[in-house]
């Protein structure tokens, strides 16, 4: 499955590469990053969506779930 284009890049490239390199002895794709972009993106919205939720106008830790790690 192709990734969608990404309008802003949400993560720090040349940080993923680094520790994928470091920790793994690999190239990083294009399309990784913007893989992982788009989960930052997803999980910021939820977050900002519990947040709300809650009534408050910050998001907080604990409105960021991540349950696939």
């Amino acid at each position: 499955m192709e990734a969608e284009p990404m309008s802003e890049v949400l993560v720090v490239t040349s940080k993923v590469k680094k520790i994928v390199k470091e920790k793994g002895g690999m190239n990083t794709s294009a399309a990784t990053i913007e893989v992982l972009s788009k989960a930052v993106e997803k999980l910021c919205l939820k977050g900002v969506e519990n947040a709300k939720a809650d009534g408050r106008k910050t998001v907080m830790d604990r409105d960021i779930i991540i349950d696939h790690i």
